[in-house]
């Protein structure tokens, strides 16, 4: 059985998306980030770069989020997360990377100069720059998605799965108020049955555990 190695509201949570969406068999292993559980010995040799999520299916050994999204895309290929035409299938990879590019870097950004950084390494104007950075983007995706129920196509692929969780992200970071397109999609995908948490939920749940 496929295992997946993750965390609270991290980008576990994009690859839970897959894994849900596929009705995928999977083992879910809690790796707590805040007690430095990733930079153990065992998890290292899973990802030495100490982040999550990590995918283990036999002897692959897979990270970083949007490619674990790919990989299982593929593995199942006949439940259509992956388009099966090319110019399709092209579209998907190209809206999945710009989510990962041009939305979730300027969020990043922001996450870790107003909660990850020591105060003294926060810099206000990096915020603001990556705000403005982000509001540019997200009118790209806005006028993409008019008229659209799915980034892509007329059903659900890898690029919803990647581009939800960036904007529930950039919604927590209260990135979202121009763009009532985009906050019209979120609530769609999340109204899904095989959604995983929102964020602000799976951060709730790590609190009331810790």
């Amino acid at each position: 059985m496929m295992k997946l190695y993750g965390f609270g509201p991290t980008r576990s949570l994009r690859a839970l998306w897959a894994l849900q969406t596929l009705n995928a068999e999977f083992e879910f292993v809690p790796v707590n980030v805040m007690a430095g559980e990733n930079y153990q010995p065992d998890f290292l040799r899973l990802n030495p770069a100490g982040k999550i999520p990590v995918l283990v299916d036999g002897d692959l050994v897979l990270t970083e989020s949007a490619a674990i999204v790919f990989y299982l895309a593929e593995k199942y290929g006949a439940k259509g997360l992956m388009p099966a035409d090319l110019k399709e299938r092209a579209q998907a990879y190209r809206w999945a990377l710009f989510a990962v590019t041009e939305l979730e870097q300027p969020v990043w950004r922001i996450t870790k100069h107003t909660m990850l950084y020591d105060e003294d390494k926060r810099l206000p104007g990096d915020i603001a720059l990556a705000r403005e950075e982000f509001s540019a983007m997200a009118k790209v995706l806005e006028r993409h998605m008019e008229g659209r129920t799915y980034i892509v196509g007329d059903r659900m692929s890898v690029a919803d799965c990647v581009t939800a969780y960036v904007l529930d992200w950039a919604n927590e970071c209260e990135l979202l108020d121009g763009c009532p397109g985009l906050q019209a999609y979120l609530e769609r995908m999340y109204a899904r049955p095989e959604a995983p948490q929102r964020i602000a939920k799976a951060f709730a749940d790590v609190q009331s555990a810790a």
